[in-house]
């Protein structure tokens, strides 16, 4: 069967998406590009805002129209909480965020006439963890490392707690045995990723922290580099940097979601820390680690925020002199109690506040690429393009270079000027 996969989200959709393309292999079945023919059609799908979900339907309708005798399976976030829009939209085969193996095992079992099958269960009962194979497809120097699913954080503007369920984590000597088998593979960097990554362990018999975890994959794959996902920022504290410090392989870069410089917005957004607490992670990384990769996200025109709050915010944001902040204008989403608070602000303020919070992220971010130049840092080449060999430093930054064949090798580049969105240098011999 030859099968075709989009898919929308964030990295864990991306990790269940490579698991589910390793099985699909596995049994015999082609993969083939979205954009052609095919006998299925699968579409992992996001809900993580209102543009994710229009997105989402927008590439059902796209697969249907281009093959309408084709098979269309949906999967992913926005399928788990609207099941229903999904299936008015002639799909073939609904599940949502579980069971991956399952949606393999049913997208074969169906049948041309057998109508809809739709299987979507309840998030929040979930208590088991789905072990999926990592890794990616052939020629990545880069694998991810699912190692938590699920988030009870439940921030006033996200459905997401309510599409993945509770915490449920890899026992700490599965994550070491599939980082060891991942390096063994040849790669060389391996990304820690989850819904939640800072909860891991909370549902493990045992008193295990994040860094516990991070611990047992640095030491599980010494030659591979070890890169995490987003941060709960108080997850960041004297003894995780003390501790990660000591880590010759764990990359200094650090994803912290702030959401919002102003602690009444945050209050709102029911985030658990304040500007305050969020400050003093980044002085910790800063006081830990060389010059690290402090990158965050930001939410501008969240309901009730005033032109006060928001200077609040980008007084905030300077401070902190991230390497690349992300902005996002406030997409209002059904569901959450964040769609129903008063106050909320008018499409044409949101744009304006994010353009100019764009701006700033802008400076901050060149500011952080002229500090590089005149540095040598290790860069894992992954592609080249145009002559250069493109590839990551440890702190993330994007690195260009000249050279032979670069592919899938840490060599240190000394820097000497900013390229693109990154920097350019020279491979030392």
């Amino acid at each position: 069967m030859r099968t075709a996969i989009y898919t929308l989200g964030c990295k864990v959709n991306q990790f269940e998406t490579q698991a589910m393309e390793a099985e699909l292999t596995r049994r015999g079945h082609a993969l083939v590009p979205f954009d052609g023919e095919a006998d299925a059609y699968i579409i992992n799908t996001c809900t993580v805002t209102a543009v994710s979900d229009k997105k989402s339907r927008q590439m059902i309708r796209q697969a249907r129209r281009r093959a309408p005798h084709a098979v269309v399976a949906v999967c992913g976030c926005y399928a788990q909480t609207d099941p229903e829009a999904v299936e008015a939209l002639g799909v073939d085969l609904i599940m949502g965020t579980n069971d991956r193996m399952g949606f393999v095992d049913a997208l074969e079992a169906l049948s041309p006439d057998g109508g809809q099958v739709v299987q979507v269960d309840d998030a929040l009962r979930r208590r088991t963890y789905e072990r999926l194979p990592a890794g990616g497809l052939e020629g990545r120097t880069r694998a991810m490392l699912k190692v938590e699913d699920g988030c009870v954080n439940f921030c006033s503007y996200c459905i997401i707690p309510y599409a993945r369920g509770p915490v449920r984590s890899l026992p700490l000597a599965e994550a070491a045995e599939e980082a060891a088998r991942l390096a063994a593979e040849g790669y060389r960097e391996l990304v820690l990723t989850g819904i939640e990554i800072s909860s891991w362990g909370r549902d493990l018999d045992g008193a295990q922290s994040l860094m516990d975890l991070i611990e047992g994959v640095c030491a599980a794959a010494p030659g591979c580099r070890v890169r995490l996902g987003s941060l709960e920022p108080r997850t960041i504290t004297e003894d995780f940097c003390r501790r990660g410090a000591a880590l010759p392989n764990l990359c200094p870069h650090f994803h912290l979601s702030l959401q919002s410089g102003c602690d009444a917005t945050l209050a709102r957004m029911n985030r658990k820390y304040d500007t305050s607490r969020y400050y003093e992670s980044v002085k910790l990384l800063r006081d830990h680690f060389d010059r690290p990769g402090i990158t965050t996200d930001l939410i501008v025109g969240f309901p009730g925020e005033t032109e006060e709050e928001f200077a609040a915010t980008l007084e905030f944001v300077e401070k902190c002199a991230f390497s690349a902040p992300h902005i996002f204008p406030y997409s209002r989403r059904s569901g959450t109690p964040a769609a129903s608070m008063p106050d909320q602000v008018p499409r044409a303020v949101k744009e304006e506040r994010a353009r100019r919070a764009a701006a700033a992220a802008a400076e901050l971010r060149a500011a952080w690429l002229a500090g590089g130049v005149g540095r040598t840092l290790p860069v894992l080449f992954e592609e080249e393009k145009d002559g250069l060999w493109r590839g990551h430093a440890p702190d993330y930054t994007e690195v260009y270079a000249p050279g032979g064949q670069l592919h899938n090798v840490i060599r240190d580049v000394k820097i000497t000027e900013i390229h693109q969105d990154g920097l350019l240098g020279t491979v030392l011999p």
